[in-house]
């Protein structure tokens, strides 16, 4: 992974500086409160600031390296000839990763795009990792493709569909991504809310073949109490 040349951001920054700025506050409680000779109190403080800087480091980690170790061995099964869709795929951390696996297919990357990743950054990415050939990105709703029924071989999404704020709508980017996926083809999503609910959607389309797992430490954002599942399927 560490060969990556483009340039994907932080997961969540705003949580990440928030940590890091609860890390320094309490430190600097710790410091007062040991100068202040309130033992206990100090070390109570000095916990939480280890702590909360423990956490930071978590997300720092996972952002900039575990997810992209994840994602590079969940690819695995791609054999180079596929159709890969990637949905809300943001600066490109997992479209890119599927490109470079692929040798006569193309992977699509869409987005509804925003303040935090652009479909020209995405562009610039694309063309660090030497995969600009292959990559086709589109703008997008998630709930209501741009896209022929079994259009891809396979379809992913990372840390995506949770962002849809209703759940009949975030059901509806699930049938969606069923709808596109051709019969025999791969779904893998990652996220960190609602995947059983994903699951239940798939298993009401009649898809069987479809299998929850929690990702572990490398996919963590700040500790286990905000651990990432990857929901995998293949369509009947």
């Amino acid at each position: 992974m560490r060969d990556r040349r483009g340039k994907y951001g932080l997961d969540e920054p705003w949580a990440l500086g928030g940590l890091v700025l609860g890390a320094v506050l309490l430190l600097a409680l710790a410091v007062i409160s040991f100068d202040n000779d309130i033992l206990a109190v100090a070390i109570a403080f000095l916990f939480g600031a280890l702590y909360t800087l423990a956490s930071a480091a978590s997300q720092l980690y996972t952002t900039r390296r575990g997810k992209f170790a994840v994602w590079g061995e969940a690819l695995r099964e791609l054999t180079g000839e596929e159709k890969v869709l990637d949905l809300g795929c943001g600066r490109g951390a997992v479209l890119l990763l599927a490109a470079k696996r692929i040798d006569h297919g193309t992977a699509t990357g869409l987005d509804l795009w925003g303040r935090r990743s652009s479909e020209a950054v995405t562009r610039a990415n694309a063309e660090a990792e030497g995969v600009s050939d292959l990559v086709e990105l589109t703008t997008g709703d998630m709930r209501e493709l741009p896209f022929d029924d079994e259009s891809y071989d396979v379809v992913v999404s990372s840390l995506a569909v949770h962002h849809i704020s209703k759940a009949d709508g975030r059901a509806a980017a699930i049938r969606e991504a069923h709808r596109v996926l051709r019969p025999g083809g791969l779904l893998l999503i990652a996220d960190h809310e609602h995947v059983p609910a994903y699951e239940t959607v798939l298993r009401g389309l009649g898809v069987v073949d479809v299998h929850r797992r929690d990702l572990g430490w490398r996919y963590w954002h700040g500790g286990p109490w905000a651990r990432t599942w990857m929901l995998r399927a293949r369509k009947p």
